[in-house]
């Protein structure tokens, strides 16, 4: 079966986009080559079993995309290039970017909020403009639970305020770094709780074999796969082994609780205590 990195360059060898930059250490964590403990055996059918799964280097952004940083993209490659997907859900109430003479701007007081109403195709799209890709469903829960079973970033303390931000109203997300308190083990924020995000993985049940193994989803086929939680999430829903996912017409159209954060296998270079690339 074609490996995760090689299909990845397939799939955005088409893509209608302006040149992606290079790959950058800016904001980005090292999740080191390994094995891990992934899903559960005490929860939901499609969390079992509780399985090892091997993992390769990846790197992966300590935050989610803010709507600053997408807006960025917007202006940059357009909402809707042709023959592409739309990215983005700019007509929806819960939208937090919106054209200001003739450019995408972020809602003042929400630039540092993490984007929501983004497609899964948006989200491919922005990733791979910055040289990178979405996270495969391992790499995400390996990033947020390290290689101890823990059932939360931050470790086995339940839910509270200062770790996630969760049990909110409607649309009431936060900004990324709001609780630093709540890093997974890799220094790696807001992996449960604020917004669900996309991954680059077809649901399939478990057991993995490796990581390597799953074949990306391509937005033709299956349906894709959605990790983490959101602001309005009760504290229930907040397990980091919870799986959701989307078929096609989901996976095209933003929602106000799902937003995404990038990933790359590229060596970045020389790592800094904490697991920082510099």
């Amino acid at each position: 079966m074609i490996g995760v990195g090689r299909s990845v360059a397939m799939l955005m060898a088409g893509v209608l986009l302006a040149l992606p930059a290079a790959a950058a250490a800016d904001g980005i964590m090292l999740v080191q080559a390994g094995a891990f403990w992934m899903g559960r055996d005490d929860g939901p059918a499609d969390e079992a079993p509780l399985h090892r799964v091997y993992v390769r280097d990846f790197w992966i952004e300590r935050h989610k995309v803010t709507n600053a940083e997408f807006a960025a993209f917007l202006n940059a490659t357009g909402l809707r290039p042709p023959s592409s997907e739309r990215r983005y859900d700019e007509d929806d109430a819960d939208a937090r970017i919106h054209r200001v003479q003739a450019r995408w701007v972020a809602d003042p007081g929400f630039e540092g909020h993490p984007v929501v109403e983004v497609s899964w195709f948006g989200a491919r799209d922005y990733c791979g403009w910055k040289g990178r890709r979405l996270p495969t469903e391992a790499e995400w829960e390996k990033a947020a639970r390290g290689d101890d079973k823990r059932p939360y970033p931050w470790g086995v303390t339940a839910p509270a305020p200062h770790l996630a931000v969760f049990a909110r109203p409607y649309n009431a997300t936060e900004p990324t770094a709001s609780r630093p308190d709540g890093a997974s083990p890799y220094g790696i924020h807001d992996m449960v709780g604020n917004l669900r995000e996309w991954t680059l993985s077809v649901l399939r049940p478990y057991p993995y074999g490796s990581d390597a193994d799953r074949p990306p989803y391509t937005g033709a086929m299956g349906r894709v796969v959605v990790r983490g939680a959101s602001h309005d999430d009760p504290a229930d829903a907040l397990a980091l082994t919870r799986r959701r996912s989307y078929d096609r017409r989901g996976a095209a159209a933003g929602h106000h609780f799902v937003g995404f954060r990038c990933a790359t296998s590229e060596d970045l270079g020389e790592v800094a205590p904490g697991g920082r690339s510099r």
